[in-house]
């Protein structure tokens, strides 16, 4: 027992010892959007209902023209309405009966951030796009749906946009960070180009 306690020991020190010489890396932030816009950029980009959504966090009604043309969409893609990210696909789409998109997980691209939501007086988990923090919805969990992950992403369909399989995906809304700017002249004009102005 004692040469056990002595191993066990020796083991936890030279694993401290080890990882003292790792280098120290900062960890990037994992909420920072990619896209980021005024409110007033945002208001030219979409409409005031899409804005409402997205950007202050707002809910659609419930069993809406949105969800009723949601319903009846086919094998496809939904995209951030606001950055054009990837967000969900058709093969996770579900009917839950609840009155807005459902999907039991997100697409294989990854895009949706889920965070803790306390507001309303409720504990809730509220899903964003990791590339621009757009409000799609809330997902839930153990409500008993026959699916492979039993949750339920409750997603504002104005808070998407569908593409048709083989249809041709939205353009990703580019970062327009002074940052992003100067990089671009600067590749440019290694490669012998002149920035445009």
């Amino acid at each position: 027992m004692k040469a056990l306690c002595t191993a066990t020991l020796a083991l936890i020190f030279l694993s401290v010892l080890h990882a003292e010489d790792k280098p120290k890396t900062a960890l990037k932030p994992a909420n920072s959007p990619v896209i980021v816009k005024t409110e007033e950029e945002w208001k030219k980009l979409l409409t005031d209902d899409q804005f409402k959504v997205t950007r202050q966090q707002g809910t659609e009604r419930p069993f809406g023209h949105i969800y009723e043309e949601f319903e009846k969409q086919g094998e496809g893609t939904y995209f951030c309405v606001c950055c054009g990210a990837e967000l969900f696909t058709s093969t996770e789409k579900f009917h839950s009966g609840c009155g807005w998109p459902s999907f039991y997980d997100s697409s294989k691209a990854k895009n949706v951030l889920e965070r803790t939501d306390n507001s309303h007086g409720m504990r809730r988990v509220e899903t964003v796009c990791k590339r621009c923090g757009a409000h799609l919805g809330h997902v839930f969990e153990g409500e008993g749906f026959k699916t492979p992950t039993d949750r339920r992403f409750c997603i504002n369909g104005v808070a998407l946009k569908f593409v048709a399989k083989g249809g041709q995906p939205p353009k990703l809304l580019e970062p327009a960070s002074a940052d992003v700017q100067k990089k671009k002249e600067e590749v440019a004009k290694e490669g012998g180009e002149v920035p445009k102005k």
